[in-house]
């Protein structure tokens, strides 16, 4: 436990209710600003005054909550109070006086972390939970705060210590045991590199929960991507002339599909532009695709297939890419090339059909097959998790046990980093920066 005690709102102030955190291993001389002693009734919520002296500055709600026995494994209390910002200060103010600190950004989190009341992949999910743009997106946060990327881990873990327990045993016992250790290492290898495989596989589609699936709608002039991209988010964001060239930049919009977070991306549209906007918003159009989880091209059904569309459709050929034929309530004009026809998705934007079916070929092509299985979203633990199976790789290959033994080892320094166990400081400094105070 840390010996200093702190404070800070953890919720907005300027609501109807404001929350108020203490914890310390002083959190309960608290009840000094109180009417009642909550010590004595740990864990239940009471109606108390908070008192400056004899005066009264708010009626509140507060409860104390014993080490070990609360989220940051101290002693806690919470009030919750009016939430004017002149009762808030007036109460922060009170806790001053009692020798308590104003707490840094995540700092009760960390102090949670620290006092192993969660390990470290939890505690970072508390912030996605906080942060979660969409409803699948606070479904796989949550799952990872129960511990569904620390149970994944330990279990790979497992798979690994019982090899490096036999590495031991056959360099300590030759004659008896390295000949078992030898039969059984390729099975404990190949079972955690599948294992990690799948989580790494998983991961990379499930990241779009936690950091959002980029989608970019790409096109020659006035083929209606202002259109789509309305149409998509169900609002008029884009603007729509019969003019070509209209949209001049990337317009970056957020919506939801089935749940899963979605960044649309409208583009200035694709052509030899003399006026030099336009060919700064065509360089800039180029330059989203190199981070797009997806490219939507629209062509114009209407009209025969130009020059300028068939070029779109080879320049993105190698891309995870959907051809949309567009204004479909009208006579189709537009062949395209059998094998792309037979893939692509016809809607009207302006009559708002065909939408149901783009939105679930996206899905299909980028998005996770469902929120459980993505089991990792972050990308520290991706890249930790990619190293820790490229050491299982090493591991595979080696020919000396000592070697495999190094190389296993180095997997589980790895593997260690997501949880915690085995991480620099400066790491554990960098994440909780991005925390709120009061989280």
């Amino acid at each position: 436990m840390r010996e200093d005690t702190i404070y800070a709102p953890a919720s907005a102030i300027g609501g109807a209710i404001a929350v108020l955190r203490i914890s310390g291993p002083k959190a309960g001389e608290t009840a000094r600003i109180l009417s009642a002693d909550i010590t004595k009734t740990p864990r239940e919520l009471r109606f108390v005054r908070v008192l400056d002296g004899t005066e009264t500055v708010d009626d509140s709600m507060a409860v104390f909550f014993p080490a070990p026995h609360s989220y940051t494994g101290e002693n806690m209390v919470e009030i919750d109070c009016h939430g004017g910002g002149q009762t808030v200060q007036h109460i922060l103010a009170l806790l001053s006086r009692l020798g308590f600190r104003p707490a840094e950004g995540g700092e009760f989190t960390r102090r949670a972390f620290l006092n192993g009341k969660m390990d470290l992949s939890q505690a970072e999910a508390v912030m996605d939970v906080i942060t979660a743009g969409a409803q699948q997106s606070l479904k796989a946060a949550m799952q990872q705060l129960h511990g569904s990327v620390s149970r994944e881990v330990a279990s790979i873990e497992s798979l690994l210590l019982d090899a490096l327990s036999g590495i031991d045993a056959a360099v300590d016992y030759p004659e008896e045991a390295e000949a078992d250790a030898y039969a059984a290492l390729p099975e404990q290898l190949l079972a955690a590199h599948s294992r990690m495989e799948r989580l790494l596989a998983d991961g990379r589609r499930g990241r779009v929960l936690r950091d959002g699936m980029q989608v970019v709608i790409l096109g020659r002039p006035n083929v209606g991507k202002s259109s789509l991209l309305n149409a998509l988010l169900g609002q008029e964001r884009a603007i729509v002339t019969s003019a070509a060239g209209t949209t001049r930049d990337v317009l970056d919009e957020r919506t939801s599909i089935r749940g899963v977070p979605v960044r649309l991306l409208d583009t200035a549209g694709i052509r030899d532009a003399a006026d030099e906007v336009e060919r700064i918003g065509v360089t800039r159009a180029w330059k989203a695709l190199e981070t797009a989880d997806i490219v939507l091209v629209l062509v114009d059904s209407s009209m025969p297939l130009a020059p300028e569309d068939r070029a779109l459709i080879d320049e993105t050929a190698g891309m995870t890419r959907i051809v949309v034929k567009n204004k479909s309530d009208l006579p189709c004009c537009c062949k395209l090339p059998d094998q792309i026809e037979a893939a692509a998705v016809a809607v009207s934007a302006k009559m708002g059909t065909g939408l149901e079916a783009l939105s679930e070929r996206i899905l299909a092509l980028a998005g996770p097959s469902r929120a459980d299985a993505a089991g990792i979203t972050n990308e520290r633990h991706l890249h930790a998790l990619e190293r820790a199976r490229l050491a299982v790789d090493s591991a595979m290959m080696a020919g000396e046990l000592d070697c495999t033994a190094t190389d296993i080892r180095s997997a589980l320094h790895f593997l260690g980093e997501i949880t915690g166990t085995d991480v620099d400081d400066a790491v554990i400094d960098r994440i909780f920066s991005r925390f709120c105070v009061g989280k």
